[in-house]
């Protein structure tokens, strides 16, 4: 890779240091023309028109999403975000009283919510697997807890709040000999580094492209394994064939789970960020930006008053921390007037490592590949200034 060529082909690179790759990465140019290349010919021809001239490009992007993910192109459905995509595969499952979900103390909030209103709905029952030493999900607890009432384990790969990333393949090998379904939450893991479902052995992903994958704000996705489908309801009506008379039959694949309208600007430009992903190679990208993410840490534990609190054996590129006395918002402020971006983490984002560990808010810093040893420096310098004196050096 060419660090300089690739930064100088994303604009914000000339104004930002950007450490909130874990919010929304930068747009590269190519991805930008894309986009506003779309926008231009809808406005010249029309939508429908556009999306019709369009429809080779469109169909390139299930298939890209599908090579990112190592699955099919049919096994893709699109979103406008990853909760969408997430809420999509979840609520299409049943539960009964006394049904159990299984999941981690990593969970991200929307979904711990989702879950929790499931349960008061149905009666069935949440069940928090612990963490092991490391701080990752305990497998072996998981597998003690699989019983026959057990109908989803749902977890999240990497968290939103920390560097944490589960030991997400041996989850899968665990929830396929039990027949017990596996929704991955990879919305922090997919771009970052290698995400492959077939290894993982999950039975739905989600993610989202404005992420590690630098693609627009606006999409997401779900990856469904075949296997999986008639255990699932869709509640997305749209997704249907009418049969003529009072019936319907499924679309074929993941697209029972999708609607008919999207944006094809933001879903083009998706596929331009995915592309431009495997043309570099999430495996090279992937370790750039862990080396970065870890070359961050240990710069911030080494400064007096400053800590990091990310969890895990294998720890990715997000880097979680607090500078003793002064609150995480004002610590971000203080990173936003040098020009650097972050991110700030909440209690209500993380519920139950918040209940486990009860260290939230904390400044979220964010490599990725296009970041650079003198950027972790500036961070670094404005962290110390403020551990030293509650104002920015």
């Amino acid at each position: 890779m060419d660090i300089a060529a690739l930064r100088r082909e994303t604009p914000g690179c000339a104004h930002r240091v950007h450490l909130n790759n874990a919010g929304a990465g930068l747009v590269s140019r190519r991805t930008l023309d894309t986009m506003t290349a779309h926008l231009e010919l809808e406005a010249r021809i029309g939508g429908y028109e556009a999306a019709a001239e369009r429809e080779a490009a469109i169909e390139d992007v299930y298939a890209a999403l599908a090579e990112l993910v190592g699955g099919r192109p049919g096994e893709v459905a699109l979103f406008d975000n990853a909760t969408h995509a997430w809420q999509a595969a979840f609520y299409s499952l049943a539960f009964r009283p006394g049904d159990r979900i299984l999941t981690g103390r990593a969970e991200y909030g929307s979904n711990v919510l989702a879950y929790l209103q499931i349960a008061q709905r149905t009666g069935a029952e949440v069940v928090v697997v612990p963490n092991d030493v490391h701080g990752r999900l305990d497998t072996a607890a998981l597998a003690a807890l699989l019983d026959e009432r057990t109908r989803l384990v749902g977890i999240s790969h990497v968290p939103t709040s920390g560097g944490l990333v589960n030991p997400v393949a041996e989850i899968g090998r665990i929830t396929r000999r039990a027949g017990v379904p596996f929704l991955l939450d990879a919305t922090q893991s997919v771009g970052q580094f290698p995400v492959d479902v077939r290894e993982i052995g999950c039975d739905l992903l989600t993610a989202t492209g404005r992420k590690f994958l630098r693609g627009p704000r606006g999409t997401g996705f779900l990856w469904v394994r075949p296997g999986i489908l008639d255990r699932l309801d869709p509640h997305v009506s749209e997704s249907a064939l009418w049969d003529g008379k009072r019936g319907f039959t499924w679309q074929p694949g993941a697209q029972r789970f999708a609607t008919w309208e999207m944006g094809w600007a933001g879903v083009l430009g998706l596929g331009s960020a995915v592309r431009q992903a495997l043309e570099l190679g999430v495996g090279a990208t992937g370790a750039r930006a862990i080396a970065l993410g870890a070359a961050l840490r240990e710069r911030l534990d080494a400064l007096p008053g400053v800590g990091t609190y990310d969890l895990g054996r294998e720890r990715c590129a997000i880097v979680t921390a607090k500078v003793d006395g002064v609150p995480a918002d004002e610590v971000k402020a203080a990173l936003a007037r040098e020009g650097i971006n972050v991110s700030v983490t909440l209690p209500g984002q993380s519920q139950f490592d918040t209940e486990d560990r009860g260290v939230h808010p904390l400044v979220r810093l964010s490599p990725h590949y296009y970041n650079t040893e003198d950027e972790l420096d500036r961070a670094a310098a404005v962290l110390a200034g403020l551990a030293r004196t509650g104002q920015p050096r």
